[in-house]
């Protein structure tokens, strides 16, 4: 710590006084933006601009809702909406728009730059196949990227289903009756299984210990100590066989299976044994693994491990550099309510079938908020969905003829090295050896050096050892090449039998692996293909109409942005690939901070954040070490506002902080007189203010400047939670406004996809002196240095420690989204867009106006991008609730608004700058009509229980049912507006029961009798 506050302090000695805001707001660009244009006026340029793709309505529509809401254009708008002390007179400095074709074009010439070696690197990423039908058909697809997390059930059984076949693969092979549906990473994933423990075997801190094996993956044990330093966990390192667990204070210990080095079981103690001397003593056996090699080699649970996590990367899902990839977490049912992430159950619907939602949904941390143990929001559901239809694809059999060519590879290669004369590894091992080169004369760099110049890239260790892991997609070629060019064995022996397919020395995985029937069925592509499609018509994602959550900025995923995302030299980019391999990722993450640095305001930028929450915690990190660097490391109050998201407090929780609720007035603003008397109550002890803006609900608080310097004059520091970035884009930024950090959701304002719960990228930008704390990383610290785009020399500064994601960059596959997004918009149309998105909400809010209250406005009466629909007076009058408005919206083709947040019986709405006037107003229509539904409840013409509201949503098979007995007719039900008849969506499950899932919990595909049955009474 004391190294870090010193290179902290030298950094920040080139730290400038700080810039005002009004330096912020109208300092002038050292490069000017092209204008937003509707048509090249230059007959041989390319015509394929791009703003004019992704904002929906045209400039004639515009013009028209402009009047609509009282305005003759947008500047006017814009004036009346957004506080003029901190509304910006400048463009942002940024390169002209590229048009889709050059930005492609541009991209592809930067990650040409990028070298392509075969990666026998191993530590947790490695080589894979992606079976071309689930990347054409599943990652490559919109039905399937641009879904919303499946809270809205009858709507996403198709994702729930794959969802629950991944809980059942991770359940199958870790033997563990309980999976959550995919956390970030599998470093992540142990980071949360530490908490669990401390959570479940801390007893109050009393046991605050936790151990950690020394052949555990270094970047899973960097992460452990990051989150450990937070909350006052004690960390001890050392050999697992040594550990000492006599004084009854080990909450918990981890190990990894098969260790780092390869080893299926670290030397000196049997797992089994050391597991039954941790329980002695009451604490959890958290187990790493490897789902690969759980195919081949006994399961934690047989050892007597507690918890197993990993990740399912190999099932299937490219390196890419890092990420995106889904950890995963397995335990036993009697943990269950303590297990972070995502569950989906099993449950019946309001026709008595079987159907599937989320489950325990008030365990979720964002719900628990400052009770949480975690602060998991987004998940990396695309991910766990591919890596289960890898699973369902190829099968038991298929899969364990995959695991038998890797082990195959690995035992044939050290077969050849001992035989040249090295040193190798002795234990039993799966796919991973470790190599003692100067057993030969030589060092592992250069070994390291010769096998790269030829193509491959091994690990370094240290400077004698180097370690090798095998992937799906190595040869025999490739095997060959590595031999000769690395360690000079020019004609090695590559036989091979069916011998070297099976793990010895008592490890072998002896009882059948992924029994269950979806595993054994979808074996030729075109069962695959029909499969994929299947459960694709399930689910209602962008390819079929808006979805207008709140908060989640649901907008156009473009097909150009998601192009680069397959690309070779994207996707099979080990993250600890050496730095001259991957000179295009660096130009070009490099290039994204420094856009996103002018976008923010701020003067550095991290893109290691993997979801916003994990962004949110990075981001109070960096306040902790800036506060303890100036000796005030006393300060732990963290002031939020009674509106913020479930994250913020859940976050402030993790970092180690007290949190405390500051009331918000009438209007929804934070309530300056609570804020002023909690400032003065905890004045010595604020850390920080974390505040949301524009609010959560919808509005530009015209007191947010002040709201900072208030928070700065206590010596603290301002938290700005970016999820609603989509709203200052161009017009303001964090840095203007006076925050001195802020996550950027790239998966809402920056276009990469939600996927259907993740991935998403959660980059942090700070100020100046916020900057020497971004996170590190062990493995890569320059990850922390010049890359992070910083406008200011030297103030970045690269170090090994502080890591909050397993890879130096996070999920750097997806930034090339985000990165094309911003060149193709330019300035003028990143400004437009959120222009258009502030139109867009208030057109709605203006027609919805009078039917429905809308529930905050700001000073000029209009909102910012959201609107919140209060339906609490029409549920006191007539009893139809927000839940029979959300349902009905599906019988009309929509997915619903964010229900009951931020305000409990409300809708919110948010439209997004990418729907045009025709789907607004499609949308509006159908909440009129609906409106019209609830008059005829209140009037008494229809008893809400035979409303179609009630009964909502309608599935064909409640339509050919020949028992109808509902007072309004089938077409009614089924299509209540002209325009569904020509583009009807179905739901596929009538109305969810939530308590029955929950008292009868089921999170593993359940037979397939029970599907069979058409009057299930019971799943458990």
């Amino acid at each position: 710590m004391l190294a870090l506050r010193t290179r902290a302090a030298q950094a920040l000695k080139n730290v400038k006084p700080f810039e005002t805001r009004q330096l912020l707001l109208k300092q002038k660009p050292s490069v000017l933006s092209l204008g937003v244009r509707a048509f090249s006026s230059d007959p041989l340029a390319l015509q394929d601009d791009f703003a004019r793709r992704h904002i929906g309505p045209s400039a004639k529509d515009s013009k028209n809702m402009l009047g609509v809401i009282g305005f003759d254009d947008m500047e006017s708008m814009v004036k009346s909406t957004v506080p003029a002390n901190i509304l910006m007179d400048r463009p942002l400095a940024m390169d002209p728009a590229m048009t889709e074709t050059e930005a492609v074009k541009h991209l592809k010439e930067i990650l040409s730059k990028n070298v392509v070696n075969k990666s026998f690197l191993g530590q947790g990423y490695y080589d894979t196949i992606v079976p071309p039908v689930v990347l054409r058909n599943m990652l490559e697809n919109p039905g399937w990227y641009t879904a919303y997390t499946p809270y809205q059930a009858e709507i996403s059984q198709g994702r729930l289903e794959m969802l629950l076949n991944f809980q059942t693969l991770v359940s199958d092979l870790t033997g563990f009756p309980m999976a959550c549906a995919s956390l970030l990473d599998e470093s992540t994933a142990a980071a949360e299984a530490m908490q669990m423990s401390f959570a479940l075997k801390g007893k109050k801190g009393k046991k605050n210990k936790f151990f950690i094996s020394n052949d555990v993956h270094p970047q899973t044990i960097s992460l452990l100590e990051t989150r450990a330093g937070a909350i006052g966990i004690e960390l001890v390192r050392g050999v697992h066989s040594e550990a000492d667990f006599s004084d009854g204070k080990y909450c918990g210990a981890i190990v990894q299976y098969p260790n780092t080095y390869g080893s299926i079981e670290s030397p000196g103690e049997t797992y089994d044994s050391f597991a039954a001397r941790l329980h002695e003593t009451g604490g959890l056996l958290i187990a790493a693994t490897d789902l690969m090699a759980l195919t081949k080699i006994k399961s934690p649970a047989s050892f007597g491990a507690d918890i197993a996590v990993g990740s399912a990367q190999r099932f299937g899902v490219p390196m890419g550099f890092g990420g995106p990839h889904a950890g995963f977490l397995s335990t036993s049912d009697s943990y269950s309510r303590k297990m972070p992430g995502r569950i989906i159950g099993v449950t019946i619907d309001s026709e008595g079938q079987p159907c599937l939602r989320m489950a325990m949904q008030t365990r979720e941390q964002h719900i628990r908020r400052d009770k949480a143990t975690s602060n998991i929001c987004t998940a990396q559901a695309l991910l766990a969905n591919m890596a289960a239809a890898y699973a369902v694809y190829h099968g038991p059999e298929g899969v364990q003829n995959i695991s038998g060519h890797i082990h195959a590879l690995a035992r044939v290669a050290h077969r050849e090295i001992t035989a040249a004369g090295f040193e190798a590894t002795k234990e039993d091992f799966f796919d991973t050896f470790v190599v003692d080169v100067s057993s030969k004369g030589m060092t592992a760099k250069s070994v390291a050096e010769n096998a790269a110049a030829a193509g491959s890239n091994v690990r370094v260790i240290d400077d004698n050892t180097v370690g090798i892991s095998m992937g799906e997609g190595i040869t025999r070629e490739d095997i060959a090449n590595l031999l000769s060019s690395g360690f000079g064995i020019t004609s090695p022996d590559l036989s091979a039998d069916e011998s070297v397919t099976t793990v010895g020395g008592g490890y072998h995985r002896d009882e059948p692996i992924m029994t269950h029937p979806i595993f054994n069925q979808h074996h030729s592509e075109s069962q695959m293909l029909r499969y994929l499609k299947t459960l694709e018509n399930k689910d209602l994602a962008l390819n079929h109409s808006m979805i207008s959550l709140g908060s989640c900025t649901m907008k156009l995923n473009a097909t150009s942005e998601m192009i680069p995302v397959t690309w070779d030299e994207t996707a099979n980019i080990h993250p600890f690939a050496p730095h001259d391999q991957v000179q295009g990722y660096h130009e070009m993450i490099k290039d994204l901070n420094k856009d996103l640095c002018e976008i923010t305001g701020f003067a550095a930028v991290s893109a290691q954040p993997n979801s916003g929450a994990t962004g949110e915690f990075a981001g109070l990190l960096c306040i902790k070490g800036y506060l303890e660097s100036k000796g005030e490391g006393h300060r732990n109050i963290c002031l939020i506002p009674k509106s913020a998201h479930g994250t913020n407090p859940a976050s402030a929780t993790m970092a180690g902080m007290k949190v405390v609720v500051v009331d918000n007035d009438d209007e929804g603003n934070c309530d300056m007189v609570d804020l002023k008397a909690k400032i003065a109550k905890h004045g010595d002890n604020l850390a920080c203010f974390m505040i949301t803006y524009p609010s959560t609900f919808g509005v530009f608080e015209e007191a947010i400047v002040e709201i900072c310097d208030e928070i700065h004059n206590a010596g603290g520091q301002v938290y700005m939670d970016g999820a609603n970035m989509n709203a200052q884009v161009g017009l303001t930024s964090p840095g203007a406004i006076g925050a001195d950090v802020c996550h950027l959701n790239l998966h809402k304002t920056f276009c990469i996809p939600h996927g259907g719960g993740g991935p998403g990228v959660g980059s942090i930008g700070v100020a100046a002196h916020l900057a020497p704390f971004l996170p590190g990383h062990i493995v890569d610290p320059e990850a922390s240095g010049d890359l992070c785009g910083n406008t200011i020399p030297d103030i970045c500064v690269p170090k090994s420690t502080g890591a909050i994601a397993g890879a130096p960059f996070g999920s750097a596959a997806i930034l090339p989204i985000s990165y094309l997004y911003i060149k193709m918009m330019g300035a003028d149309g990143l400004r437009s867009a959120t222009e258009h998105a502030i139109l867009n909400a208030n057109y709605m809010a203006a027609r919805l106006d009078g039917a429905y209250d809308i529930l905050f406005r700001g000073k000029n009466g209009q909102c910012a991008h959201e609107f919140i629909i209060d339906l609490r007076p029409l549920k006191a009058s007539t009893g139809v609730s927000e839940e029979d408005v959300a349902k009905r919206l599906q019988d009309y083709g929509f997915h619903s608004p964010t229900m009951s947040w931020p305000v409990a019986g409300t809708l919110m709405v948010e439209p997004t700058e990418s729907e045009d006037l025709a789907e607004l107003n499609r949308f509006c229509d159908a909440m009129l009509a609906i409106r019209a539904e609830i008059d005829d409840v209140g009037s008494g013409k229809v008893a809400i229980e035979n409303s179609p509201l009630r009964n909502s949503p309608h599935t064909i098979a409640m339509i050919l049912d020949d028992k109808w007995e509902l007072p309004y007719s089938k077409e009614k039900g089924a299509f209540p507006a002209p325009w569904v008849k020509g583009t009807k969506f179905w739901p596929t499950c009538g109305r969810v029961d939530n308590v029955y899932g929950d008292r009868n919990l089921v999170c593993t595909c359940p037979p397939i009798s029970v599907y069979e049955d058409a009057d299930v009474k019971e799943l458990a």
